[in-house]
């Protein structure tokens, strides 16, 4: 699975959204993978999202997927988890698998960046709050939402919920109630929502993919 922090490398955000994430998939036997992309919003940033971002996000995907028997992955169960951000550019990946590759590197781009399922937390490409525009389109990838009540991100989540179950793509949803923003997995996480990331898990396996 790959983890998609909300901001991409900064130690503050990749440790609560990145690595106590992949850290807890791991010792449950789920091979996690941090990654660290091109951000369009730093400070003196060239980047863009769709451009660079999207394009980091789909190399690890292939990648993973180039070593799945020395890594002993399943190459139809990579999938992605992603936070704030990290929430968009994971439904960017799903919503654009087969987007060309722009200047092929090697052999490792012609293999598929679709993952086989989206883990969008608090961050989405389909919604009104969101800069970047996405359809939700039939062959999207099942995908698993959850954001605090109180995030203004939450607002659009049941809308988007509804119409990817009326477009056919398997999803589910969750909001807890007095929750904002960013919560990832911290230590000063009230106990109902400290619980999110085995609800994940659960879905994970009722959707076949443990």
């Amino acid at each position: 699975m790959v983890v998609i922090p909300g901001g991409g490398f900064r130690s503050n955000w990749i440790t609560h959204e990145g690595y106590r994430v992949a850290d807890w998939l791991a010792a449950r036997g789920i091979a996690a993978f941090v990654l660290k992309y091109r951000l369009e919003r730093d400070a003196g940033s060239d980047y863009s999202t769709m451009e660079h971002s999207l394009a980091d996000a789909q190399r690890a995907i292939r990648t993973v997927r180039s070593r799945a028997a020395e890594w002993s992955v399943d190459p139809e169960r990579i999938g992605a988890i992603g936070f704030s951000a990290g929430g968009v550019l994971t439904g960017l990946t799903g919503a654009y698998f087969d987007r060309p590759v722009n200047k092929r590197a090697d052999a490792i781009d012609d293999l598929s960046a679709k993952p086989a399922f989206l883990g969008l937390v608090y961050g989405s490409p389909f919604g009104p709050t969101s800069s970047w525009k996405a359809p939700i389109r039939e062959d999207l990838p099942p995908v698993f939402m959850i954001a605090g009540g109180d995030d203004r991100i939450a607002e659009s989540y049941p809308e988007i919920y509804l119409q990817l179950k009326a477009t056919g793509v398997p999803a589910e949803l969750h909001l807890y109630a007095g929750v904002g923003h960013g919560f990832g997995i911290q230590d000063r996480n009230t106990p109902a929502v400290a619980g999110w990331i085995d609800r994940f898990y659960d879905w994970l396996f009722t959707q076949g993919f443990l």
